[in-house]
């Protein structure tokens, strides 16, 4: 005889109880709380970082990921290398390619949330609540700055969500960031989200791999290297794009390499002018591509602009773009540097 809808509703009821273990009596609910509690703690959970001195700690892996902008590509790369892009929810990093085949493509596919950024290029305070995140990571601690229209950390943390801010990323001064700031990146994330194994396989491969050039070019003559941004200005010179500091330099070391600039700043980038460029004497050219669909044209004009140059001379140059600062990818860097500055060596 077929049921009665109040006794079909019930069964459903029975059901949905079995499966979930979310009903019954208040003494049945504390003890699905302490399985859910000692579920967590075979996980690994929690888990504290101390991030930009502040404590915080997460009681699960995060499963609604927040990445803002930031100029950035380290956190949302990073979250891809380690197989987490389906806990993003809303990811506002772009680059227009990359050193690993697919990582553009998959960052263009992951959701946006549909948000519209405000002047500062980011996701205001209201957006980001309304995204009910439990995890948003910013490159520094500015994407939580209330005075430029962002929900802080607090306001974050009474909705529930936790917030990380990226290596160096706490005084917003990259200019001492190094390779091992990616690897801590890493090792974080792998914490967070219990996939700390994988995390230094990576980590391991990824020195393994820069050991292994360092040991081809040890020993070779160190050419000066110019790194800077493809068609793009930050200052009020000609060159205002320029790497003077920051983990460029750590990238050039391991691949037998130096920086021409480094002592015009103490800063992330030298603001040069044109006059300043052509007294310098450059061996290699190190031309770093964001959104610039070309920019091996760009390393050519410059070559051409400067013809005094030992790069010009000797048509020395090379084009990179995500591998070249923080992320997952430094390794990429390194070899193809150094395969352009010491070719006989590999």
């Amino acid at each position: 005889m077929p049921m009665n809808r109040p006794t079909a509703a019930a069964a459903l009821a029975a059901a949905l109880c079995l499966l979930t273990a979310a009903c019954g009596s208040s003494s049945g609910g504390k003890a699905s709380d302490k399985t859910a509690e000692a579920a967590a703690s075979k996980a690994g959970y929690p888990v504290t970082l101390d991030n930009c001195g502040q404590k915080e700690t997460f009681k699960r892996a995060p499963g609604r990921v927040v990445v803002m902008n930031g100029a950035s590509v380290a956190e949302v790369s990073t979250l891809l290398a380690l197989g987490l892009g389906d806990r993003i929810v809303a990811n506002q990093q772009t680059y227009g390619m990359s050193e690993v085949p697919g990582r553009a493509e998959a960052i263009k596919k992951l959701p946006t949330g549909n948000v519209k950024l405000n002047e500062a290029y980011d996701i205001p305070r209201e957006t980001m609540l309304g995204l009910r995140p439990d995890l948003v990571l910013s490159v520094t601690t500015y994407g939580f700055d209330e005075k430029n229209g962002f929900a802080t950390r607090d306001q974050l943390r009474q909705v529930g969500a936790n917030s990380y801010v990226s290596p160096q990323g706490c005084d917003d001064d990259p200019s001492r960031m190094t390779i091992a700031d990616s690897y801590r990146l890493l090792r974080d994330m792998g914490k967070v989200f219990n996939v700390g194994d994988k995390a230094e396989k990576l980590i391991a491969a990824s020195e393994k791999n820069i050991a292994a050039v360092s040991e081809r070019v040890r020993g070779e003559k160190k050419p000066k290297v110019m790194v800077l941004f493809s068609n793009m200005s930050m200052g009020g010179n000609d060159f205002s794009a320029v790497f003077a500091q920051g983990i460029v330099n750590d990238i050039l070391a391991k691949a037998g390499g130096t920086n021409a600039f480094e002592d015009t700043a103490r800063t992330t980038f030298a603001d040069l002018s044109k006059e300043e460029v052509a007294a310098t004497d450059v061996d290699a050219l190190v031309v770093i591509s964001y959104n610039d669909p070309d920019p091996a044209a760009y390393a050519r004009k410059l070559l051409k602009e400067f013809p005094q140059w030992p790069a010009a001379r000797n048509n020395t140059y090379v084009t990179v773009s995500d591998s070249m600062y923080l992320g997952p990818s430094n390794d990429l860097a390194v070899q193809k540097v150094a395969r352009m500055l010491h070719p006989d060596a590999f």
